[in-house]
């Protein structure tokens, strides 16, 4: 890759995730406050992701890989976004609000394959090269954080009562643009798959990997990645509401620490990994899932705030000991014939249906703990995500049977 090249992609990344961070994290507290959206309701915002997650098969699949360069969809469909984005920013009412929330992540969830296609088609030797591309994106999350926390202050009390957070979603609309503009300016990434070429429903939702499942590790490992995003779907939802209402300053700004730990549990990953095998290195991720929501439910914003920070700083452990050595393990069973579609069915599994599962116990749960005084009984709240994630590292721990796995980069 040239010096341009490397700019543009490394640009085009951190755009994509300064937007995806720059109202997502804030998106609860500010259906919550200014919305007065009920915890159900605020499941459903959240759930357009997976609904999302479950359409952007069909979008890559059908169109961006047969008649179109992969820069100029990323293009339209961040202008696109663009629009709607704004259109949200001037709505005070949730039955309003919601047609945008779901228009947009049907619009954005393609793209995050659109801009991993792009960066590929550049490289010669992506396991070396896609990593220095892609921490951007890391960086791009970080920084939309640290914005809205410590530039414009929207998310302390004073700006949250005022409404200020709905300027998140102006912010997002002008970098939306931005990236719609700039991708026109995006190396060419013409099309893959040839118009005449028969795609199937079951190829694109990566069903043909189902015959996977008849391995019986490989089942145990598929039920618990469903299962393990019904915790993760609480920390997505309610991490910044909570953080928010019950006094923590600068929330927003404090959880990125998440997204700077995913940085560097991600260097991490390979001796943890090389040294200990997969099932100890997933079932590290797993009971740091229960370890981060005890921190929640026992943690304060006074002399206990070092275990809110603590809880959030294990996001990496969280996400990366058992999301990417999931995508690890999909690789080596499927082999060469079923990898894109054993990863494609995990992806389906995870942030489709175990996600859209999660969301909805998250809203009914959180609804089901809230005061007259509109606050949260957050420690029993948080026991339920606990007490889950334990669960499931219990049954995987008794049930699957240890195999050797190679760390593949």
């Amino acid at each position: 890759m040239t010096l341009k090249i490397k700019f543009q992609l490394s640009f085009m990344m951190f755009l994509e995730f300064f937007i995806w961070g720059g109202w997502f994290v804030t998106l609860g507290t500010f259906l919550g406050e200014n919305l007065n959206a009920s915890g159900g309701e605020i499941a459903k915002a959240f759930s357009t992701q997976s609904w999302g997650a479950i359409i952007a098969p069909f979008i890559i699949g059908l169109i961006a890989d047969r008649y179109f360069n992969a820069e100029r969809i990323l293009g339209v469909l961040h202008l696109l976004g663009a629009f709607l984005m704004y259109q949200m920013y001037g709505i005070d009412d949730f039955a309003a609000f919601y047609p945008y929330v779901l228009g947009y992540m049907i619009l954005y969830m393609p793209t995050l394959a659109l801009v991993n296609s792009i960066s590929f088609n550049q490289m010669k030797d992506p396991a070396k090269e896609f990593s220095l591309v892609r921490v951007f994106g890391t960086i791009g999350w970080i920084v939309a954080g640290l914005i809205i926390s410590y530039v414009f202050l929207w998310d302390s009390p004073e700006g949250r009562s005022a409404g200020m957070l709905k300027n998140t979603f102006l912010m997002v609309a002008v970098a939306s643009a931005v990236l719609g503009l700039f991708s026109f300016t995006l190396p060419r990434t013409p099309p893959r798959v040839s118009k005449d070429e028969k795609v199937s429903i079951s190829s694109l939702l990566g069903l043909d990997a189902l015959k996977l499942l008849k391995d019986k590790n490989f089942l145990i490992f598929f039920i618990a990645s469903v299962l393990i995003c019904i915790p993760l779907a609480f920390y997505y939802q309610n991490a910044n509401p909570f953080l928010s209402e019950i006094g923590v300053s600068n929330p927003t700004g404090k959880m990125t620490i998440g997204q700077i730990s995913e940085v560097l549990f991600m260097l991490l990953l390979p001796y943890f990994f090389k040294k200990y095998g997969f099932k100890k290195t997933i079932l590290a991720g797993m009971l740091a899932w229960t370890i981060r929501y005890l921190l929640f439910a026992f943690g304060n914003p006074g002399e206990l705030a070092f275990m809110l920070i603590i809880g959030i700083a294990l996001h990496g452990i969280c996400y990366d000991f058992f999301f990417v050595s999931g995508q690890i393990y999909t690789d080596t069973k499927a082999g060469e014939k079923y990898k894109s579609a054993a990863q494609g069915l995990i992806t389906l599994a995870t942030y489709g249906v175990g996600m859209l599962i999660g969301f909805w116990i998250a809203g009914k749960i959180t609804d089901t703990y809230l005061l007259e005084d509109a606050t949260h009984t957050w420690q029993t709240i948080w026991m339920y995500p606990a007490g889950f994630a334990l669960v499931v590292f219990l049954l995987f721990a008794l049930v699957f049977k240890n195999e050797k796995v190679e760390y593949k980069t």
